[in-house]
């Protein structure tokens, strides 16, 4: 009797922390939400964001007619500058805010090539607010560690390399300016 009692106190006390370690376990094997999206190049082809595990990130909507479209300078540079440590930006055209981009994804890619000599990866033109909201943004706008509504064209979200969102910056903050640069150069730094 004593042994079956204490076979079954064992029991107890060791099924709880299986249960923990399986459950630890198994968040471990997760991916982060962030790659679990798959979106449109501005060629039309399938991308998952998966394929930039490892890489510091910036994602970014964007609009041509937008009175911050000269950001896609600093942009770009900023991608040259850092793009061999592992830096990649993506650029998410979107018309939510006064039809600042009514372009097609030919018209935005040509427009962005001939004007900003933009190399960094653009996309298919989404939406970043509203009914008809993108899954990427709305994961980003309310359930990222950074949530709250996309204020306009050029707001600019940063993942580390494990997948993480951390940062995010308003619209009216240019891609040189030393905050954005600050943590750019601290996740890169961080492996």
């Amino acid at each position: 009797m004593k042994r079956t009692i204490g076979l079954m106190l064992a029991f107890l006390i060791l099924l709880p922390a299986k249960f923990f370690a399986q459950k630890a376990e198994k968040q471990m094997d997760q991916e982060p939400k962030l790659y679990t999206f798959t979106v449109k190049t501005i060629d039309g082809k399938d991308k998952s964001l998966s394929d930039y595990k490892g890489k510091v990130l910036m994602i970014v909507n964007v609009a041509s007619k937008c009175g911050h479209t000269p950001q896609y300078k600093g942009l770009q540079a900023l991608y040259e500058k850092y793009k061999d440590q592992g830096f990649v930006i993506l650029g998410f055209p979107a018309n939510n805010f006064l039809w600042q981009e009514p372009g097609t994804d030919d018209e935005i890619k040509n427009f962005c090539t001939l004007n900003y000599g933009v190399t960094f990866d653009m996309f298919s033109k989404i939406s970043v607010k509203g009914k008809d909201q993108h899954p990427l943004y709305r994961y980003l706008t309310e359930e990222s560690p950074v949530p709250g509504a996309v204020k306009w064209n050029f707001q600019k979200y940063l993942v580390d390399r494990n997948g993480n969102v951390v940062e995010k910056f308003a619209p009216g903050v240019k891609p040189d300016e030393k905050e954005v640069i600050d943590k750019i150069e601290q996740l890169l730094r961080e492996k």
